[in-house]
């Protein structure tokens, strides 16, 4: 259903607003670059850090820009089963393809309550899902097991996973537990290669912001079974992928998305902050490095 380099957006502010307009230029120029799908409103679109009625408006604006050019993975993810729902509404009433739904943060829910949160949410509005598991953000792991269970339940509408585990072995839990045709998207742009090459198809992507293109280009090899030159495009975004986290996500993709895109700023809401002099001498040598600047 999805597949190639998916950028997980930013959200762009200005003097402490959503700037919609700089979000519209945004979208398309990462349609223009060869972005499969978009995701508005995930973690590096510090969803977090937004009202509903702003989730919900960067949603719309996205949908409304990529003008069906590409298909919207609307994030949804809250670790409030009713407010997710929420946004599952929201999203399906305004025309987006999927929800991409993070397993619940902070309050840490049992694999029994993994099950009982996601099967609610699928019974309760037939929007296709893409689960997210990001243990290293949300302290709660996402098992094979369970992943393979909800599946079962829902053939067709829990159509896949966003996996930034970081655990490769799991590609193959995956596939062999559920099958080929679920849609397997790496989180993380560093184990693109080998999570590819392990039967994914795609990645969500925070690089993908700022490198669309060779990102776009590097998906297009794994799929082609080209190693060769994946493997060279791998190794020319190699270090913008580490430079994205030297200081606290988003504030090094805004960097560096201000010095490619100059009508996005770096402007992030606290808690977070500008990113500091070090990540951005990092940021600053894996644009060269790409060839970006």
């Amino acid at each position: 259903m999805f597949s190639g380099s998916i950028p997980a957006l930013v959200t762009p502010f200005r003097d402490g607003a959503f700037d919609e307009k700089a979000f519209r230029t945004l979208v398309d120029w990462q349609i223009e670059n060869g972005s499969s799908a978009l995701v508005p409103c995930g973690t590096t679109g510090e969803n977090s850090t937004l009202s509903n009625a702003e989730h919900h408006r960067v949603i719309e604006v996205c949908i409304e820009q990529a003008a069906g050019r590409v298909p919207i993975i609307a994030g949804c993810g809250s670790n409030d089963t009713m407010n997710a729902l929420l946004h599952m509404n929201f999203s399906s009433k305004s025309g987006a393809a999927a929800a991409l739904l993070v397993a619940p943060y902070y309050n840490r829910p049992s694999q029994e309550g993994l099950l009982a949160h996601f099967s609610y949410l699928a019974e309760h509005n037939d929007l296709p899902i893409i689960l997210y598991n990001v243990p290293g953000r949300t302290v709660t792991d996402l098992r094979p097991e369970t992943v393979c269970e909800l599946a079962r339940r829902f053939p067709g509408q829990i159509v896949g996973i966003k996996d930034a585990s970081g655990d490769l072995s799991r590609v193959t839990d995956h596939r062999m537990g559920i099958g080929p045709d679920f849609c397997q998207l790496s989180g993380d742009d560093e184990l693109a290669l080998p999570f590819n090459a392990a039967g994914g198809v795609g990645c969500i992507s925070v690089t993908a912001n700022v490198a669309p293109r060779l990102c776009a280009e590097f998906q297009a090899a794994c799929a082609a079974n080209d190693l060769k030159t994946a493997r060279a495009l791998n190794d020319k975004l190699y270090p913008l992928h580490y430079a994205m986290f030297e200081d606290a996500s988003p504030g090094p993709v805004k960097y560096a998305l201000s010095k490619v895109l100059d009508c996005v700023t770096d402007e992030l809401r606290l808690p977070l902050v500008s990113c500091n002099a070090a990540a951005r001498a990092e940021v600053d040598a894996a644009l060269v490095h790409a060839g970006l600047v």
